[in-house]
């Protein structure tokens, strides 16, 4: 297998020097669960490529690691993203999960990889007002300062997700539903994890370890997996 990873120069050359990260108000968080082995999924993946480099949209591709055993092990399946996928479905009281499957601000789900499906969905969250103002700047060493306030406050907790990406990757596939295919993928989730719960009263205040090249993503989400209150980005 020949994995060729590249990251998007010209857009890191445009933002170099930026501090601050992508304003937060507007920022809809666009979750593709797929694998390189599912016949259906290269056009969703490429429909994420329709969308990266967006401002006002964060899309990210979650690699599932279920349809390994059929011949093809996704080079970047990981099982956190599998259970990520499978509480989104015990949360709809659904028994089963499938891909590609598109996943809008934690709460809405395309029925359609179409492009114009996506947008009106999109835009349905982007009229919606902001129930938390997030801002994020990196310091020193990568660490993320990040900021948060709830107004009003929040009758729930929320987590705190970082995450981390790569902006693009090619694979050559050499066995499976997608055997002598060229894969192009596009905000490829490296590392997912929930770095603290806030109980959305005050301001809340924390750094972040985050070094390294790769883009970073905090996320703030209802606890429980419910709807995502806020996302904010440092490319």
């Amino acid at each position: 297998m020949r994995i060729l990873l590249s990251t998007l120069a010209a857009s890191l050359l445009l933002l170099a020097g930026a501090s601050r990260a992508d304003a937060s108000d507007n920022v809809v968080v666009l979750e593709l669960f797929t694998s390189q082995g599912c016949a259906a999924c290269p056009p969703a993946d490429e429909l994420i490529g329709a969308f990266a480099g967006r401002d006002d949209v964060i899309a990210l591709s979650l690699h599932v690691d279920y349809w390994d055993y059929i011949g093809w092990e996704d080079s970047f399946a990981d099982a956190v993203f599998t259970e990520r996928q499978k509480r989104y479905a015990r949360s709809w009281n659904r028994s089963t999960v499938f891909t590609p499957q598109i996943i809008i601000g934690g709460m809405d789900e395309a029925k359609s990889a179409r492009r114009s499906v996506v947008n009106d969905l999109l835009a349905e969250h982007k009229a919606r007002p902001a129930r938390v103002h997030l801002s994020m700047t990196r310091g020193e060493g990568g660490a993320l300062r990040v900021e948060a306030t709830a107004e009003p406050p929040l009758s729930s907790e929320a987590d705190v997700v970082l995450i981390r990406y790569t902006p693009h990757a090619a694979v050559e596939v050499t066995s499976g539903e997608n055997n002598g295919r060229r894969l192009t993928h596009f905000n490829v989730v490296t590392s997912l994890e929930t770095v603290t719960r806030w109980d959305g009263q005050g301001t809340l205040q924390l750094t972040i370890s985050a070094p390294g090249d790769d883009p970073a993503v905090v996320m703030v989400q209802e606890k429980g997996q419910g709807a995502v209150l806020a996302a904010a980005r440092r490319r």
